[in-house]
């Protein structure tokens, strides 16, 4: 090819899309909302990775080593030994926690420090950083903030500010600001509230008691300074390496994250429908062109490099401003992608957008590989078709028509590779995935041969409806296949997720509510503000309790207090429940030992969620070694409940074992039970009047805390919504593109029926009935294609990501809503072609023909 015909072929493509602006747009959107979407759910995750290793790399500093108790506490002595008779000098204490302050909205937290210690560690809580050391260890409460944040609270030096700690208000005085040099490390203390030792023990409750101590080990000597450290520790306290927290993190929130990311990509894949459509309609533009080219000479492999070209010059566009687009709507997202992270699994603050290279390059690579995937095929179409026939639109569908059954088989064939992914052992997620992969591309491929199937059925019911334009307008679909089918394809996919992932949000939902039907036994729950909204873990206060339980109209109380504990797998949450013998009642069992029950309160036996086992791979009576206070003890599982509250897993011990094992009488949450005839509104109304002015906590009746979960619950799916919204947006799009390629196509056609005496009104109405066959032809077929969707997100993507046992529930109603959403936007995506067809001048068609 001769650089001067490579030069008039690529001047022929652009001033193509020169002239019509609207398809040139249409086919940059097709690409950008594909890529927008993947990138900005990229971003929105790595934001919050980066804000979680900031805020930890803040608190844990240059510390190599923590020693922790066996529960959440321990005791200040420790700090003591290791400092003055392992003579480790290079040790601080820490007591860590959150809390809120009033005039901010995020939870902010604490890092108890001592400043004499602390200059090895972090130098912004070292006395060489500037602290005023005589009024920050004053006895008061006293502490710091970064600049930012009290510039964001319009707050100086010497104001008081309004403290929440667990429900407890507290008054501190701000005695100075944190100020840093760089921006990764202002973005790091945006949420720090940084105080002396003391006065975190007094926000906390811990007098007397760390949270942990920081040690900076030598490599070269580290195993000897250990086994220093280790001969003047008390049983139960243990060292651990600084990062295995961040490790911890990144194991829970792993399977949240793929999912996003896979969610994400269902748009990618809807937006290749659209590009297909798209670059068919700029072949389809050109094909006179095309024709009058191939007969001069144009080769067929220069034919395909022009439209190949003119496809990367879209893909191009398409996705730098998907890239853009995606940074802006990561904006938004990664505030719900945080609130759900909050919900679930821990405190994190994400104040500013971190824009990752590595998602920047991925959204590259994939808006410019799906654009050339998609385009390949139209530009192959161009440049295989004989001079002869190139003008003759009748070829290609008999081309597709003749292909329908073989096109048919090959999706079979595809879908069957889907179920054996499914199949593999230990498939993960990923085959999870792969597997719905193979099923949506191969249902796509079979799609053709269903509609000509509903096309016959059709054609006399619309023909009954709507005369002889019905029945035409049935036909054309069929005659103008190769187009029709990829948009309705298109819109079948799309809707299809939206019933598949609202089939799963269902069926999630009706487990959750039956599960706490059957959990929330008692009449009233008391629970003070956590940091995360599905864990306990703050502490109420000695003398509400007494309070509490006084109260009249209250028959008998049940207790819970939820620790982090150090097992032989990890970290992992222990909740020790004081229930009696409602908790047989509460707790649904799966599995359970003979005589568990009668056990459960005298033996060292341990019930675990579901979600537990199945991260651990662990069964009924396999032994966990959990670190105690008196050392490391074995308790043998006996019993795996369901529980919905956590995907990250819970280990459940009688308060009685619990007590014998851990030096801790805090309650995280009460249980109260009313007396027969009490009326629950007003016995809720007389609590809160008796726990004011002692501590703010969250009274809530059964139906109240039922309520407040089901909230939390729909709050984690926002995000999942946003995704199936733009994922139906993409999918209208690649309707209208394709129905404007009908409409250039058939402007003969039509022209011919106005010329015979079809009005304007009549074409309009053509039109719109095609359009809504075609909407309801891809509602149809997205149901089955939803369900089958639905049943691999509940049965297999959601067992292998969580490890949860879920109720299917298919409602008529989120059907019924698919039909009516594939309907409506295929006629509204129909609207503007129709009034165009309408309008045309048939004299012109004619003419131009």
């Amino acid at each position: 090819m001769s650089s001067n015909n490579k030069d008039l072929l690529w001047l022929s493509s652009f001033r193509f899309l020169m002239r019509h602006p609207w398809h040139f747009g249409l086919s940059i959107l097709g690409v950008a909302l594909g890529v927008a979407v993947v990138v900005s759910i990229d971003l929105s995750n790595t934001s919050a990775e980066k804000a979680f290793e900031l805020s930890t790399e803040a608190v844990t500093g240059k510390a190599t080593h923590q020693i922790r108790g066996a529960a959440e506490d321990l005791d200040e002595s420790v700090y003591r030994s290791v400092r003055i008779d392992a003579k480790v000098r290079q040790s601080a204490p820490v007591v860590e926690g959150y809390a809120r302050i009033q005039g901010l909205n995020r939870t902010m937290q604490v890092l108890g420090v001592d400043p004499v210690a602390e200059a090895p560690f972090r130098d912004f809580a070292s006395q060489q950083a500037g602290i005023d050391l005589s009024a920050f260890v004053s006895g008061r409460n006293t502490g710091l903030i970064s600049e930012s944040t009290a510039q964001d609270m319009g707050v100086q030096v010497g104001d008081t500010l309004e403290v929440s700690v667990g429900g407890n208000p507290y008054r501190l005085e701000l005695i100075g600001l944190i100020e840093v040099e760089n921006d990764r490390s202002r973005q790091a203390l945006e949420s720090l509230l940084l105080v002396d030792i003391n006065t975190a023990q007094r926000f906390f409750g811990k007098e007397d008691k760390l949270t942990r101590v920081d040690l900076i080990l030598d490599e070269e000597n580290e195993d000897g300074l250990k086994q220093r450290i280790e001969r003047v520790l008390p049983e139960g306290a243990s060292i651990v390496r600084s990062e295995s927290r961040t490790e911890t993190v990144a194991q829970m929130t792993r399977a949240f994250k793929f999912n996003l990311q896979a969610l994400s990509m269902l748009a990618l894949l809807v937006g290749m429908f659209l590009i297909y459509n798209t670059m068919t309609f700029s072949v389809v533009q050109r094909r006179p062109l095309i024709g009058r080219m191939r007969a001069l000479g144009v080769s067929k492999n220069e034919i395909l490099y022009m439209i190949l070209k003119e496809a990367l010059f879209i893909g191009l566009l398409g996705t730098v401003f998907g890239i853009i687009a995606g940074i802006f709507l990561a904006q938004i997202l990664v505030q719900l992608v945080t609130q759900s992270i909050n919900d679930l699994y821990f405190v994190l603050s994400v104040q500013q957008l971190s824009i990752d290279l590595f998602s920047i390059l991925k959204g590259f690579g994939l808006g410019l590989g799906a654009t050339m995937i998609a385009a390949y095929w139209p530009a192959r179409e161009a440049s295989n078709a004989e001079v002869s026939t190139v003008l003759k639109r009748s070829s290609n569908e008999s081309k597709i028509i003749n292909r329908i059954i073989p096109l048919a088989g090959v999706g079979l064939l595809i879908g069957a590779a889907g179920v054996l992914i499914l199949m593999i052992p230990n498939g993960g997620i990923a085959a999870g995935y792969s597997s719905l992969l193979f099923m949506i591309v191969g249902f796509s491929l079979i799609v053709p041969a269903l509609i000509v199937g509903m096309a016959k059925l059709f054609r006399p019911l619309f023909g009954a409806v709507n005369g002889m334009i019905g029945k035409m307008a049935v036909r054309g679909i069929v005659t103008e296949l190769s187009r029709t089918s990829v948009a309705i394809a298109a819109l079948v996919v799309a809707v299809a997720a939206t019933v598949g992932v609202g089939v799963m949000v269902d069926s999630f939902r009706t487990t959750v509510v039956s599960w706490l039907e059957s959990q929330l036994q008692a009449d009233v729950y008391i629970q003070p503000p956590s940091s995360v909204a599905r864990t306990a873990d703050s502490e109420l206060a000695p003398d509400l309790i007494e309070v509490l339980k006084a109260t009249e109209g209250i028959e008998r109380a049940g207790s819970v207090r939820s620790v982090q504990v150090r097992t032989n797998y990890g970290t992992d949450n222990l909740v020790a429940i004081d229930h009696g013998k409602a908790a047989q009642e509460a707790y649904q069992l799966k599995s359970a030992g003979r005589d568990f029950w009668q056990r459960y309160d005298s033996e060292p036996i341990v019930m675990v969620s579901e979600v537990y086992a199945y991260r651990k791979n662990l069964g009924l009576n396999d032994t966990l070694v959990i670190n105690t206070d008196f050392g490391d003890e074995p308790f043998v599982i006996k019993a795996i409940n369901f529980d919905y509250a956590s995907d990250i897993g819970t280990i459940t011990i009688n308060r009685n074992i619990y007590d014998r094992y851990f030096d801790d009488d805090a309650i995280s949450g009460l249980a109260l039970y009313a007396n027969e005839g009490v009326e629950l509104d007003e016995l809720v109304n007389r609590l809160r009047e008796r726990s004011e002015g002692i501590q703010e906590v969250f009274i809530r009746s059964n139906r109240g805390l039922r309520e407040a979960s089901i909230e939390i619950f729909d709050r984690t799916f926002t995000v999942t919504i946003v995704l199936r919204l733009l994922a139906v947006i993409v999918a209208f799009m690649g309707v209208l593109s394709a129905l404007m390629a009908l409409q250039l196509e058939r402007s003969r056609e039509l022209a011919v029926l106005r010329a015979n005496g079809m009005t304007p009104g009549q074409l309009w109405n053509y039109v719109i009935t095609q359009t809504g066959v075609m909407g309801i032809m891809a509602g149809i077929l997205s149901v089955p294609l939803g369900i089958l969707m639905a049943y691999i997100l509940v049965y297999v993507i959601n067992l292998r990501s969580f490890g949860w046992t879920l109720q299917f529930e298919i409602t008529p109603e989120v059907l019924l809503q698919a039909v009516g959403l594939a309907f409506v936007a295929a006629l509204l995506a129909g609207i503007y072609p129709s009034k165009k067809m309408a309008e045309a001048n048939p004299a012109d068609a004619l003419r131009n023909e």
